[in-house]
Protein backbone atom coordinates (compact mmCIF):
# COMPACT_ATOMS: atom_id res chain seq x y z
CA UNK A 1 0.00 0.00 0.00
CA UNK A 2 2.81 2.41 0.89
CA UNK A 3 4.54 1.58 -2.40
CA UNK A 4 1.36 2.40 -4.35
CA UNK A 5 1.01 5.76 -2.57
CA UNK A 6 4.68 6.52 -3.31
CA UNK A 7 4.18 5.78 -7.02
CA UNK A 8 1.11 8.04 -7.19
CA UNK A 9 3.01 10.88 -5.48
CA UNK A 10 5.92 10.52 -7.91
CA UNK A 11 3.55 10.61 -10.91
CA UNK A 12 1.85 13.78 -9.61
CA UNK A 13 5.22 15.35 -8.95
CA UNK A 14 6.40 14.57 -12.49
CA UNK A 15 3.22 16.06 -14.05
CA UNK A 16 3.55 19.20 -11.93
CA UNK A 17 7.19 19.63 -12.96
CA UNK A 18 6.27 19.21 -16.64
CA UNK A 19 3.55 21.86 -16.36
CA UNK A 20 5.99 24.30 -14.74
CA UNK A 21 8.54 23.72 -17.51
CA UNK A 22 5.95 24.32 -20.24
CA UNK A 23 4.75 27.49 -18.51
CA UNK A 24 8.30 28.86 -18.25
CA UNK A 25 8.86 28.28 -21.98
CA UNK A 26 5.83 30.29 -23.08
CA UNK A 27 6.36 33.88 -24.28
CA UNK A 28 6.09 36.31 -21.40
CA UNK A 29 3.10 38.30 -22.60
CA UNK A 30 -0.65 37.93 -22.26
CA UNK A 31 -3.37 37.99 -24.88
CA UNK A 32 -3.94 41.74 -24.44
CA UNK A 33 -0.28 42.66 -24.77
CA UNK A 34 1.38 43.05 -28.14
CA UNK A 35 4.72 41.38 -28.74
CA UNK A 36 7.80 43.57 -28.87
CA UNK A 37 9.57 42.84 -32.15
CA UNK A 38 13.02 44.34 -32.66
CA UNK A 39 13.76 44.84 -36.35
CA UNK A 40 17.27 44.50 -37.72
CA UNK A 41 18.97 46.04 -40.74
CA UNK A 42 18.54 43.10 -43.11
CA UNK A 43 14.77 43.01 -42.56
CA UNK A 44 14.34 46.76 -43.08
CA UNK A 45 16.29 46.64 -46.34
CA UNK A 46 14.04 43.85 -47.63
CA UNK A 47 11.13 45.43 -49.59
CA UNK A 48 8.92 42.46 -48.70
CA UNK A 49 8.68 43.63 -45.07
CA UNK A 50 6.77 46.79 -45.96
CA UNK A 51 4.59 44.86 -48.43
CA UNK A 52 3.61 42.32 -45.75
CA UNK A 53 3.07 45.05 -43.14
CA UNK A 54 0.69 46.95 -45.42
CA UNK A 55 -1.55 43.87 -45.76
CA UNK A 56 -2.36 43.95 -42.03
CA UNK A 57 -0.80 40.59 -41.15
CA UNK A 58 1.57 42.18 -38.62
CA UNK A 59 -0.12 43.34 -35.43
CA UNK A 60 2.88 43.48 -33.13
CA UNK A 61 4.80 46.47 -31.82
CA UNK A 62 7.76 47.02 -34.13
CA UNK A 63 10.75 48.56 -32.41
CA UNK A 64 13.67 49.86 -34.47
CA UNK A 65 16.79 50.52 -32.37
CA UNK A 66 18.63 53.71 -33.19
CA UNK A 67 21.80 51.66 -33.65
CA UNK A 68 20.07 49.93 -36.57
CA UNK A 69 19.14 53.19 -38.28
CA UNK A 70 22.68 54.48 -37.70
CA UNK A 71 24.11 51.35 -39.35
CA UNK A 72 21.88 51.92 -42.38
CA UNK A 73 22.93 55.56 -42.49
CA UNK A 74 26.59 54.50 -42.60
CA UNK A 75 25.81 52.07 -45.42
CA UNK A 76 23.84 54.76 -47.26
CA UNK A 77 26.91 57.01 -47.14
CA UNK A 78 29.31 54.24 -48.12
CA UNK A 79 31.11 53.55 -51.39
CA UNK A 80 29.34 50.28 -52.25
CA UNK A 81 26.60 51.35 -54.68
CA UNK A 82 24.45 48.25 -54.13
CA UNK A 83 24.54 48.50 -50.32
CA UNK A 84 24.03 52.26 -50.59
CA UNK A 85 20.81 51.81 -52.58
CA UNK A 86 19.47 49.10 -50.27
CA UNK A 87 20.28 51.14 -47.15
CA UNK A 88 18.50 54.20 -48.51
CA UNK A 89 15.49 52.02 -49.27
CA UNK A 90 15.67 50.70 -45.70
CA UNK A 91 15.66 54.21 -44.23
CA UNK A 92 12.66 55.05 -46.40
CA UNK A 93 10.96 51.85 -45.19
CA UNK A 94 11.31 53.07 -41.59
CA UNK A 95 9.26 56.18 -42.45
CA UNK A 96 6.65 54.12 -44.29
CA UNK A 97 6.34 51.59 -41.44
CA UNK A 98 5.57 54.43 -39.02
CA UNK A 99 2.57 55.32 -41.22
CA UNK A 100 1.04 51.82 -41.26
CA UNK A 101 -2.13 51.83 -39.16
CA UNK A 102 -2.17 48.15 -38.15
CA UNK A 103 0.61 48.44 -35.55
CA UNK A 104 2.93 50.85 -33.80
CA UNK A 105 6.38 51.24 -35.31
CA UNK A 106 8.82 53.45 -33.46
CA UNK A 107 12.53 54.15 -33.16
CA UNK A 108 13.87 53.38 -29.71
CA UNK A 109 16.99 54.76 -28.12
CA UNK A 110 19.78 52.36 -27.26
CA UNK A 111 23.38 52.83 -26.35
CA UNK A 112 25.27 53.99 -29.42
CA UNK A 113 28.54 52.51 -28.25
CA UNK A 114 30.99 50.17 -29.97
CA UNK A 115 28.79 47.13 -29.34
CA UNK A 116 27.91 45.30 -32.55
CA UNK A 117 24.38 45.95 -33.77
CA UNK A 118 23.50 42.25 -33.69
CA UNK A 119 24.62 42.01 -30.07
CA UNK A 120 22.54 45.08 -29.18
CA UNK A 121 19.46 43.48 -30.74
CA UNK A 122 19.98 40.32 -28.71
CA UNK A 123 20.48 42.35 -25.53
CA UNK A 124 17.32 44.40 -26.10
CA UNK A 125 15.18 41.38 -26.99
CA UNK A 126 16.43 39.40 -24.01
CA UNK A 127 16.06 42.27 -21.55
CA UNK A 128 12.51 43.14 -22.69
CA UNK A 129 11.28 39.60 -23.47
CA UNK A 130 10.91 40.50 -27.14
CA UNK A 131 11.49 38.89 -30.53
CA UNK A 132 13.86 39.69 -33.38
CA UNK A 133 12.75 40.22 -36.97
CA UNK A 134 15.65 39.46 -39.30
CA UNK A 135 16.77 37.86 -42.54
CA UNK A 136 20.25 37.23 -41.15
CA UNK A 137 20.76 33.47 -40.77
CA UNK A 138 23.69 33.81 -38.36
CA UNK A 139 21.85 36.30 -36.15
CA UNK A 140 18.88 33.95 -36.06
CA UNK A 141 21.02 31.03 -34.89
CA UNK A 142 22.70 33.10 -32.17
CA UNK A 143 19.33 34.42 -30.97
CA UNK A 144 17.92 30.90 -30.81
CA UNK A 145 20.80 29.82 -28.57
CA UNK A 146 19.74 32.66 -26.25
CA UNK A 147 16.14 31.33 -26.25
CA UNK A 148 14.92 34.35 -28.23
CA UNK A 149 12.16 33.80 -30.77
CA UNK A 150 12.96 34.96 -34.31
CA UNK A 151 10.73 36.04 -37.20
CA UNK A 152 12.35 35.53 -40.60
CA UNK A 153 10.88 36.91 -43.81
CA UNK A 154 12.64 34.21 -45.83
CA UNK A 155 10.94 31.52 -43.72
CA UNK A 156 7.59 33.19 -44.32
CA UNK A 157 8.21 33.32 -48.08
CA UNK A 158 9.20 29.64 -48.04
CA UNK A 159 6.02 28.70 -46.21
CA UNK A 160 3.91 30.59 -48.77
CA UNK A 161 5.86 29.22 -51.74
CA UNK A 162 3.82 27.46 -54.38
CA UNK A 163 3.99 23.68 -54.11
CA UNK A 164 5.22 23.49 -57.71
CA UNK A 165 7.15 25.93 -59.88
CA UNK A 166 7.27 26.30 -63.68
CA UNK A 167 9.26 23.48 -65.24
CA UNK A 168 8.39 20.93 -62.57
CA UNK A 169 6.31 17.81 -63.27
CA UNK A 170 3.55 15.99 -61.40
CA UNK A 171 0.57 13.73 -62.00
CA UNK A 172 -2.99 15.03 -61.64
CA UNK A 173 -6.49 13.88 -62.39
CA UNK A 174 -8.28 16.00 -64.99
CA UNK A 175 -11.72 16.70 -63.53
CA UNK A 176 -13.38 18.94 -66.12
CA UNK A 177 -12.96 20.94 -69.30
CA UNK A 178 -11.62 24.47 -69.17
CA UNK A 179 -13.08 27.73 -70.42
CA UNK A 180 -11.82 26.95 -73.92
CA UNK A 181 -12.53 23.67 -75.75
CA UNK A 182 -8.97 22.34 -75.69
CA UNK A 183 -8.27 22.96 -71.99
CA UNK A 184 -8.60 20.58 -69.07
CA UNK A 185 -8.85 21.50 -65.38
CA UNK A 186 -7.29 19.74 -62.39
CA UNK A 187 -6.65 20.62 -58.75
CA UNK A 188 -3.58 20.18 -56.56
CA UNK A 189 -3.76 18.86 -53.01
CA UNK A 190 -3.89 22.39 -51.59
CA UNK A 191 -6.83 23.31 -53.83
CA UNK A 192 -4.85 25.26 -56.43
CA UNK A 193 -6.56 25.12 -59.83
CA UNK A 194 -4.43 23.97 -62.75
CA UNK A 195 -5.45 24.74 -66.34
CA UNK A 196 -3.90 22.15 -68.69
CA UNK A 197 -3.47 22.82 -72.38
CA UNK A 198 -4.75 20.13 -74.80
CA UNK A 199 -6.24 18.01 -71.99
CA UNK A 200 -9.97 18.37 -72.66
CA UNK A 201 -10.13 14.75 -73.88
CA UNK A 202 -8.59 13.45 -70.63
CA UNK A 203 -11.45 14.31 -68.25
CA UNK A 204 -11.67 11.60 -65.60
CA UNK A 205 -8.16 10.34 -66.34
CA UNK A 206 -4.78 10.87 -64.72
CA UNK A 207 -2.11 12.71 -66.69
CA UNK A 208 1.47 13.77 -66.18
CA UNK A 209 1.85 17.50 -66.63
CA UNK A 210 4.57 20.12 -66.77
CA UNK A 211 3.90 23.47 -65.13
CA UNK A 212 4.38 26.43 -67.44
CA UNK A 213 3.19 29.53 -65.61
CA UNK A 214 2.04 30.64 -62.16
CA UNK A 215 -0.53 33.41 -61.91
CA UNK A 216 -0.81 34.85 -58.38
CA UNK A 217 -3.44 37.48 -57.58
CA UNK A 218 -5.19 38.72 -54.41
CA UNK A 219 -8.03 36.31 -55.19
CA UNK A 220 -5.71 33.29 -55.20
CA UNK A 221 -3.24 31.27 -57.23
CA UNK A 222 -3.85 29.64 -60.61
CA UNK A 223 -1.33 27.54 -62.48
CA UNK A 224 -1.07 26.78 -66.18
CA UNK A 225 0.42 23.55 -67.47
CA UNK A 226 0.80 21.36 -70.51
CA UNK A 227 0.97 17.62 -70.99
CA UNK A 228 4.45 16.36 -70.23
CA UNK A 229 6.43 15.27 -73.24
CA UNK A 230 7.46 11.64 -73.05
CA UNK A 231 10.94 12.01 -74.49
CA UNK A 232 12.79 9.73 -72.12
CA UNK A 233 11.50 6.49 -73.60
CA UNK A 234 12.19 7.55 -77.21
CA UNK A 235 15.68 8.78 -76.42
CA UNK A 236 16.47 5.55 -74.58
CA UNK A 237 15.22 3.54 -77.57
CA UNK A 238 17.38 5.58 -79.90
CA UNK A 239 20.43 5.00 -77.74
CA UNK A 240 19.61 1.26 -77.63
CA UNK A 241 19.44 1.04 -81.45
CA UNK A 242 22.67 2.96 -81.78
CA UNK A 243 24.32 0.59 -79.31
CA UNK A 244 23.15 -2.48 -81.27
CA UNK A 245 24.36 -1.00 -84.56
CA UNK A 246 27.77 -0.18 -83.08
CA UNK A 247 28.02 -3.67 -81.62
CA UNK A 248 27.38 -5.28 -85.06
CA UNK A 249 30.05 -3.13 -86.65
Amino acid sequence: MELFILIVVLILLAETTLMLVRTSQRPRFNNNQKRKVYVDTSALMDPRLLAVAQTGFIGDELLIPRSVTREMQLLADGKDSEKRARARAGLEAVRELERVVYFNASIVNDELDRTLVDNRLIELAKMNHGLILTNDYNLQKVAETEQIDVLNINSLALALRAEYLPGEHTKVKVVSQGSTPHQGVAYLRDGTMVVIDNASNLVGKEAEIEFVKLNQTPSGVMMFARLARKTTRNSNAGRHKLFKKTKKN
